[in-house]
């Protein structure tokens, strides 16, 4: 699939993710918030999965990888997301969700980082 693609979609299921995790704040608690949340998560994962980087530099296909976690991390958050409310353990969604998060901007970060190392020619590991 084209790339330009694969990033509209990530973006549009990242925006879908944040709003959504906004609306319990304001108390919107309705049925279709749990399942775009789902949905955006899903659409992560997706990408993150078909974004995987089969190159020869380790370093670059293991942050690849983790952000494939990060993308898992948010749907562990959704499947918490759906239980709100439901479950004792109904509020560690927002943990899933900042861990995801967090470890999504290190790899993007570090993956620029990378490319840019290589482009130097800095062939040091």
């Amino acid at each position: 699939m084209n790339d330009k693609i694969l990033d509209i979609i990530l973006m549009v299921g990242l925006v879908v993710i944040l709003v959504m995790a906004v609306l319990p704040l304001f108390n919107i608690n309705e049925p279709f918030v749990r399942w775009l949340f789902a949905a955006g998560a899903l659409a992560v994962l997706v990408v993150r999965l078909l974004q995987s980087n089969r190159g020869e530099n380790l370093r670059l296909r293991r942050l690849y990888r983790i952000n494939v976690i990060s993308a898992l991390m948010f749907c562990a958050s959704a499947v918490m997301f759906w239980n709100m409310g439901q479950a004792e353990w109904s509020t560690n969604w927002v943990a899933f969700l900042m861990a995801g998060a967090a470890l999504m901007m290190y790899v993007s970060y570090a993956i620029d980082h990378e490319y840019r190392r290589i482009a130097r020619g800095d062939d040091k590991q």
